[in-house]
């Protein structure tokens, strides 16, 4: 039961807060602002927590910090994906563009994002440093590496190149996703990531206090989480299912202004044929 709980949560916080961020992205522009202003105000409030919490070890303390590390990390992610912190670069490559200059258009397509995040993992580490609960900074580090992980095995190629989840109006990432049945780096990812995740269970099930076990234990299921997002760039799974609640209303929202679009162009032939 120790365990269970924890890794309960920690799966039921990854699920539902990435099916949130879809959820948003999927509504019209016009909303994005005010997405954006209330991410910013978890932000805030994620980080004061975890300055809060940086020396509180109660049974309670693993969860609130592990919570405000993935909020944290959420508000990078919706700053990308509404269009707020990206690049310099907003248009795809041309057809043929490859190697180095590939890669360095993609590094410019999400400069802004990357340095976001170098900067709020500072801010983490320096409320954190030193502090007997540093379970929400390892929690955002987790995810920092997962996500640069995730990003050069798409650049690079994989089987399931998951274009469903990027928004429409941010096109010019899906330049940079390459579909292949495999490239090198993926097994050096997959067995670290599983080499790393079982260590940290195993310290889980020898930990000296019911924090530590709790800490591990969320830390654990999250680099488990984390080795599953993996592995569906490669199997023939619909990981789109998982959130199927939150990628509706982007869809619903594209299918309505294709009809509006559709109902402007034949109003205006009817318009030419009558005049």
């Amino acid at each position: 039961m120790s365990y269970a709980l924890p890794i309960a949560y920690a799966v039921f916080t990854w699920w539902f807060c990435t099916g949130i961020i879809f959820y948003l992205d999927g509504l019209p522009v016009r909303t994005f602002r005010w997405s954006m202003l209330a991410a910013t105000a978890v932000l805030i409030l994620s980080i004061w927590g975890l300055w809060n919490l940086s020396d509180n070890t109660a049974s309670h303390a693993p969860f609130i910090a592990f919570t405000c590390g993935v909020l944290a990390w959420g508000w990078l992610e919706i700053s990308l994906y509404m269009g707020y912190v990206t690049g310099p670069r907003t248009k795809r490559c041309m057809v043929g563009c490859s190697g180095w200059r590939h890669f360095i258009h993609a590094v410019e397509a999400n400069l802004w994002h990357e340095l976001a995040i170098l900067a709020v993992a500072f801010t983490i580490v320096a409320v954190s440093w030193d502090g007997s609960n540093q379970i929400g900074m390892w929690t955002f580090l987790v995810l920092w590496w997962m996500h640069l992980s995730a990003r050069l095995n798409v650049f690079l190629g994989v089987r399931n190149v998951s274009e469903e989840f990027v928004p429409a109006h941010m096109d010019v990432l899906k330049g940079f996703l390459t579909r292949k049945p495999m490239n090198l780096l993926f097994p050096v990812s997959v067995t670290v990531l599983t080499g790393v995740a079982v260590v940290v269970f195993m310290a889980a099930t020898s930990a000296d206090t019911a924090f530590e076990t709790t800490s591990l234990a969320l830390l654990g299921a999250l680099l488990t989480l984390g080795l599953l997002e993996h592995w569906l760039l490669m199997l023939p799974l619909p990981a789109e299912k998982l959130w199927r609640w939150a990628l509706s209303t982007g869809k619903e929202t594209t299918e309505t202004q294709a009809d509006l679009a559709k109902k402007i162009n034949q109003k205006k032939l009817e318009m030419v044929r009558a005049g």
